[in-house]
């Protein structure tokens, strides 16, 4: 096999985990250190993600609802469906709806089909937004908290 045995459990090219990190007294979860699924280029994926943190999209991702902290649809990268996250960069394209409580970055070369929805936006020269944006306010949250708490 060119390059040599690969290791069960292990992926070609990704970084080896850091001994002592633990040990260290540093938290388990580190931004760098956090749950990341990574969809490569020519990849296609359909069905659930559970439990990603950070969701990198440079194949095809298919996928009815993901909740996640992060996502990053790369240049090429195409998700279809729904998602709700904190923040969002997409340099890929995105169909459906998309909603992230935090910012939403497009990128030069990102389109946004679909519904958007965002506290922040920034848009590059060259993004794409076709469909509906809708900016989320702190008024609407509050009166959605409000109304939880009845």
């Amino acid at each position: 096999m060119p390059g040599g045995p690969i290791a069960v459990g292990t992926i070609p090219g990704a970084s080896p985990p850091r001994p002592g990190l633990l040990a260290a007294g540093r938290p388990a979860r580190e931004p760098a250190e956090r749950r990341t699924l990574v969809v490569g280029r020519g990849i296609s994926v359909q069905g659930t993600v559970q439990d990603a943190e950070r969701l990198v999209v440079e194949g095809t991702v298919e996928a009815t609802m993901i909740q996640a902290t992060e996502l990053s649809v790369a240049p090429g990268g195409m998700f279809k469906g729904e998602v709700e996250v904190e923040d969002a960069e997409i340099a890929g394209t995105i169909d459906g709806t998309l909603t992230a409580k935090g910012g939403l970055i497009v990128r030069a070369t990102g389109k946004v089909l679909g519904t958007a929805r965002c506290r922040r936006l920034q848009v590059e020269d060259g993004g794409q937004i076709t469909g509906r944006i809708e900016m989320i306010t702190e008024l609407a949250r509050a009166g959605s908290e409000s109304a939880g708490a009845a």
